[in-house]
C-alpha cells in the first residue's frame, strides 16, 4: 500500500516519509497475501476515494458508497486492513522519534529540547545553583500510577510483533546493512505483519483482573525495568557536564498500579485480588532479578589471584558458606576461585528462596540491595569500576526503584460502600443521610481507637471492607511498608468520609503502634467538589483525631484530582479552570496549617480526561502545586505510547523528570494581570459550564446519545473487567467517564473537549473584550496551554461525519446536532482568532503533518461503522458478526486518532 505523494511529510521528514511507504507497502503486499488480490484492489479504492474527500473537501456521501451494505465478515477485514496501516504509521513515527534522539546525540551540539541536559543548562542559566538543585533532588518524587482504565486491551503477543517491527527498523540506522541484510529486514516485518493479521486483537472474553495486571506488568516488568537505569545515567552524565562532578542521586522515581486494588464499581475487585495482585508483583519482580544476578555472575569472572576483594564481601562470602551449604554444594569446583560469581550464587539461592518462601529467604529487599552494593564497592575499590561496576550499578538503581514489590498498590473505594457498611456497623439506617457535623461526630470514637464497632458483622459490604484492610495489614508485613500506597475515596465531598476509612481500617486490623498506617487521599471528582475540596481539607485539619493522623504520617496529606469527571460534570474549560482553582485553595489551607499537601492527578489520554504534553502541563499549574512531587496516572492507550518501546519510554521519563525540576526550581513568573486575568476566566468557565449543561441537560438527550455514538457497542466490547456505567443510566452522572469520552471520539465529534467555550466567549468578549482573551491566550501558560489542547481536539473531529453518526438518533438528530455544529463552527472560529491563525495547528507542524497522515484513513473506518450500527440496531444488537466488524471498527479508529480515552 503506497503513500500518495504529498505535503504531509514535513521537509526535513525524509527517512520517516521512507519508513512509512516501505511499511505501507509490507503492508499492501500482507494484504494481498492474506485477502487475495481483489480485497486488496477495495482496500485501494477506498483509501484513494479517501484521500480524494479529503483533498477536495466533497461531501461524505462519495466515501461512504463503497463501505454501505457490505458483509459483516468483509467489512471487518476492511476495518482490520486499515487498523494495520495505522499500526504501521504509529510504529513508523515511534522509531522517528528514536533517530531524532539518535541524532541528538550524536551531533554533539544543541541538547534535545525537553532532556536533562537541556533542562539543567536553562536551570542554571536562569541561577539555580548547586546546592539549590541538590535540595531539590532529595525530594523529588515522581511516581506515575498504572490504572485499570483500558481503552485498549492488545494483547501481548501482537506488542511482542510490533516491537520486533521496531527493532527491524532501528537495525537499519546503520548504514553498512547488506543488501541481504536489508532484505532480511523486510522478511522480518512482513512475518510479523502476517502473523498480527492472523492474529485477534483481543480475547472475546472479558479480561479478568490478573489479565489486567498481565498487561500493565508487561511494561513495568520488561521496557520500563529495562530502560530504567539508563535515566540515572542521563541524568548523572547532564549533572556533571553542567554542575560539575560529585552530586548523589537519590531515587527520584517509583511505580505504582490499580490494577486488582481498583474496588469502585468492580465487584471482581476484593482482598482476595489484592493478595494476588501483590503475590504476583513480587514474584515477577523477583523472576527478573534472578535473570539479572545470572547474568552478573556470567560477568564478573575475575579470579581471587588476579584481585582483592572488599574484607565486608569476603566476610559475608564465607558466612553464606557456612548458612548455604546447598548454594556452596552447587557452586562447580572450577569456579571456585571467582568470588563475585561465586558471592552471586549464594545471592540467587537467596532470591530463589525468598521467591518460594523459604528459611534463607530475604527480609526485605534492603538486605538484598546491600548485598549487591558490596559487589559494586568491591570492584570501585579493586579495578573493577570497567570490569563490571557499570552492569552492577544498573541492577543497584533496579532494586532501588523496584524493591521486592515492582510497584505500589493502591486502593480505591467509592465513599458511599463505606457509607453502606457504616450504616450496618453503627446500627443507622439513614447514617449516610445525616448531615457532615453529625456524621463525624458519630465517627470519631472509631477513628481514634477508642470505640470498636459491635453490629454489622454479617453485613456484605461491611465484611468485605474488613476483609480488604486485614488483607493490606498483612501485606504490609509480608511485602514492606513500600508495597501499598494510597487509599483512594471516590466521590468525597466531606471530612466524614475520610474518617470513615480510618474507622473501617482499624475495624480491619490496619493498626500499627496504634496508628492507622494509611495515606487517605480524598478524590475530588466533580466541579462542586472540587470547589468544595479546600473546605473539607480545612474541615479535616481542624479535627483534633484526624490531625494527629496526619501527625504520624509526617504531615503530608494526600489529595486526589478527577479530571474525568469534572471534565463529564461541567465541559472541558470548567473542568480545567475548577482543577486549576481547587489546587491554588488547598495549597492555602495547608500553607496556614502548617502541612504539605501533595496531588495525584488523575489524568487521562484524551484532552478532555486532562491528557496533556507533560512540560507546558506543569508549567501552567498553580506556582508551588509541584514542589518536586508528581503522581499521575497512566492508562489506556497511553501507556503502550509511552512505554511500548524502550527509546520511547526513558524518552518520557527523561521528559517528565525534567518538567518537575523546572516546574519545581523556576515555576513561571507572577504577572501583575494575573488578578484580572483570574477574573475573566472564572466568567468563561461559567459561561461555558451554563453552555454544556444546556446541552446535556436537554430533554432527550441520553437517548440521544446512546443513538448517535457507539456507547452500546463499547458497552459490550471486553475493554476491561468493570462495567460502563455506575448504575442505571438516568443521565450523563451514571456513565463512566472513559466511556462517555470514548464515545463521542469514536463518532468524531470529540465534544468532550470542546463543547460550550466558543459560546462563553461569545458572551465574555462583549464585556471583556476581544483585546483582554487575546492577550490571556498569549501571556498566560494557563490559557495558552488550554488552547493547544482545545485547538488539537479540534482538528482530529470531523463535523461531517459526526453528523452521519448523529443521523443514526433519528429525531432527535434534528434537535441535538445543530446546537454541536454551531458550538463547533464558533470554537474553531474563536480558537483561530485567539491565535492568530488561518487554519488549525499551524503553529504545531508536526502534529497537523501526523493527523494529516492519518485522517484520511480513519474516515472509512468511521463511515464504515456509521452503516454498521443502523444494521445491527435493525437486529436488536443479536448479530454477532456485525458486532464483531463494529469492534474492528472501533478498534481502528482509536489507533488512527490517539488520545481516545
Amino acid at each position: 500500500m503506497e503513500v500518495a505523494r504529498d505535503p504531509e511529510f514535513l521537509p526535513h521528514d525524509g527517512p520517516l516519509r521512507e519508513d512509512v511507504r516501505r511499511l505501507g507497502t509490507l503492508v499492501g503486499q500482507m494484504l494481498a497475501e492474506q485477502g487475495g488480490q481483489a480485497f486488496y484492489e477495495r482496500v485501494e479504492h477506498v483509501r484513494t476515494t479517501a484521500i480524494h474527500r479529503r483533498r477536495s473537501g466533497a461531501a461524505v456521501d462519495a466515501l461512504a458508497a463503497p463501505l454501505t451494505g457490505l458483509e459483516a465478515a468483509d467489512a471487518e477485514s476492511l476495518a482490520r486492513a486499515f487498523a494495520t496501516y495505522f499500526q504501521a504509521v504509529n510504529t513508523a513515527e515511534r522509531v522517528h522519534r528514536i533517530r531524532r534522539r539518535r541524532d541528538y546525540q550524536r551531533e554533539g551540539g544543541a541538547a534535545q529540547p525537553e532532556s536533562l541536559a537541556a533542562v539543567l543548562g536553562r536551570l542554571k542559566k536562569d541561577g539555580v545553583g548547586r546546592d539549590e538543585l541538590t535540595a531539590l533532588l532529595g525530594r523529588l518524587d515522581v511516581e506515575p500510577v498504572f490504572t485499570a482504565h483500558p481503552t485498549e486491551a492488545v494483547r501481548r503477543s501482537l506488542l511482542e510483533k510490533e516491537q520486533e517491527i521496531v527493532r527491524a527498523l532501528v537495525d537499519e540506522f546503520d548504514p553498512t546493512r547488506t543488501p541481504q541484510e536489508l532484505r532480511d529486514d523486510d522478511a522480518r516485518i512482513l512475518m510479523a505483519l502476517s502473523a498480527g493479521w492472523q492474529t485477534a486483537e483481543a480475547s472475546p472474553v472479558r479480561p479478568s483482573v490478573q489479565d489486567e495486571f498481565d498487561h500493565v506488568g508487561f511494561y513495568i516488568a520488561r521496557p520500563i525495568y529495562r530502560v530504567l537505569p539508563a535515566l540515572y545515567e542521563a541524568l548523572e552524565q547532564a549533572l556533571a557536564e553542567t554542575y560539575g562532578e560529585g552530586i548523589t542521586i537519590p531515587r527520584l522515581l517509583r511505580f505504582a498500579t490499580w490494577v486488582g486494588g481498583d474496588m469502585d464499581g468492580n465487584p471482581n475487585v476484593n482482598a482476595e485480588t489484592i493478595a494476588a495482585t501483590l503475590g504476583a508483583q513480587r514474584s515477577l519482580v523477583l523472576e527478573r532479578y534472578l535473570e539479572d544476578v545470572a547474568e552478573l555472575g556470567r560477568l564478573l569472572s575475575q579470579t581471587d589471584d588476579r584481585v582483592a576483594l572488599d574484607d565486608r564481601l569476603v566476610r559475608r562470602l564465607e558466612r553464606y558458606r557456612e548458612e548455604l551449604p546447598e548454594a556452596a554444594a552447587a557452586i562447580r569446583p572450577r569456579h571456585a576461585d571467582m568470588p563475585y560469581r561465586s558471592f552471586l550464587k549464594f545471592v540467587a539461592a537467596r532470591l530463589e528462596a525468598t521467591l518460594q518462601e523459604k528459611p534463607a529467604a530475604y527480609a526485605a529487599a534492603d538486605e538484598f540491595i546491600d548485598d549487591i552494593a558490596l559487589v559494586d564497592t568491591s570492584l570501585v575499590t579493586h579495578g573493577g569500576k570497567h570490569a563490571g561496576a557499570y552492569a552492577v550499578g544498573r541492577l543497584l538503581w533496579r532494586a532501588r526503584t523496584f524493591g521486592f514489590h515492582l510497584a505500589r498498590l493502591d486502593v480505591r473505594q467509592d465513599a458511599r460502600v463505606h457509607d453502606e457498611a457504616l450504616s450496618a456497623l453503627l446500627d443507622d439506617a439513614e447514617f449516610a443521610n445525616h448531615d457532615t457535623a453529625a456524621r463525624v461526630k458519630a465517627l470519631r470514637p472509631y477513628a481514634a481507637g477508642e470505640r470498636s464497632f459491635v453490629a454489622g458483622d454479617d453485613h456484605e459490604a461491611a465484611t468485605m471492607l474488613r476483609e480488604v484492610f486485614a488483607t493490606l495489614a498483612d501485606s504490609r508485613t509480608r511485602y514492606g511498608q513500600e508495597a501499598t500506597g494510597l487509599y483512594i475515596i471516590s466521590m468525597a465531598e466531606s471530612a466524614a468520609d475520610v474518617l470513615a476509612v480510618l474507622a473501617l481500617a482499624r475495624r480491619g486490623g490496619l493498626v500499627e503502634d496504634g496508628r492507622v498506617p494509611l495515606d487517605v487521599a480524598p478524590l475530588f471528582e466533580t466541579i462542586d467538589d472540587l470547589a468544595g475540596g479546600a473546605e473539607t481539607l480545612q474541615a479535616l485539619l481542624d479535627d483534633p483525631v484526624y490531625r494527629e493522623h496526619l501527625k504520624a504520617r509526617g504531615d503530608r496529606q494526600w489529595v486526589m484530582l478527577g479530571y474525568s469527571d469534572s471534565g463529564k460534570d461541567g465541559g472541558t474549560l470548567a473542568s480545567k479552570w475548577s482543577l486549576q482553582r481547587a489546587q491554588v485553595d488547598l495549597l492555602e489551607v495547608a500553607s496556614k496549617a502548617g502541612i504539605r499537601v501533595a496531588f495525584f492527578h488523575g489524568r487521562g489520554g484524551s484532552a478532555s480526561r486532562g491528557g496533556s504534553r507533560i512540560t507546558p502541563a506543569l508549567m501552567a499549574s498553580p506556582r508551588g502545586s509541584v514542589g518536586g512531587v508528581l503522581r499521575v496516572t497512566e492508562q489506556g492507550e497511553v501507556i503502550h505510547r509511552k512505554y511500548g518501546i524502550r527509546a520511547l519510554a526513558v524518552r518520557n521519563l527523561e521528559q517528565t523528570l525534567g518538567a518537575v525540576m523546572r516546574a519545581s526550581l523556576r515555576p513561571r513568573e507572577v504577572d501583575v494581570r494575573e488578578p484580572a486575568w483570574k477574573d475573566t476566566m472564572a466568567r468563561l468557565s461559567a459561561e461555558s459550564r451554563t453552555a454544556y449543561r444546556a446541552f446535556v441537560d436537554t430533554e432527550g438527550f441520553v437517548d440521544y446519545f446512546r443513538g448517535a455514538t457507539p456507547i452500546d457497542v463499547i458497552e459490550r466490547m471486553t475493554l476491561g473487567s468493570r462495567p460502563a456505567r455506575r448504575r442505571s443510566m438516568k443521565g450523563v452522572e451514571d456513565l463512566r467517564a472513559i466511556p462517555w469520552v470514548f464515545s463521542w471520539t469514536q463518532c468524531r465529534a470529540v465534544l468532550t473537549g470542546w463543547y460550550g467555550l466558543g459560546s462563553a466567549l461569545d458572551v465574555v468578549a462583549k464585556d471583556c473584550g476581544e483585546e483582554r482573551l487575546v492577550e490571556m491566550a498569549r501571556d498566560w501558560p494557563f490559557v495558552s496551554t488550554m488552547l493547544d489542547d482545545v485547538e488539537m481536539v479540534l482538528a482530529k473531529a470531523d463535523i461531517d461525519i459526526a453528523e452521519a453518526f448523529s443521523k443514526l438518533a433519528g429525531p432527535l438528530h434534528e434537535r441535538f446536532f445543530p446546537m454541536i455544529r454551531a458550538e463547533f463552527e464558533r470554537t474553531v472560529a474563536w480558537v483561530l482568532k485567539l491565535k492568530g491563525a488561518d487554519e488549525l495547528l499551524a503553529g504545531d507542524p508536526r502534529l497537523a503533518t501526523s493527523i494529516r497522515l492519518r485522517n484520511p484513513y480513519v474516515d472509512p473506518m468511521s463511515l464504515l461503522q456509521v452503516d454498521l450500527l443502523k444494521r445491527w440496531r435493525a437486529t436488536d444488537g443479536k448479530d454477532d458478526a456485525l458486532l464483531s466488524a463494529l469492534v474492528a471498527c472501533v478498534n481502528g479508529v482509536s489507533q488512527g486518532l490517539q488520545n481516545t480515552g
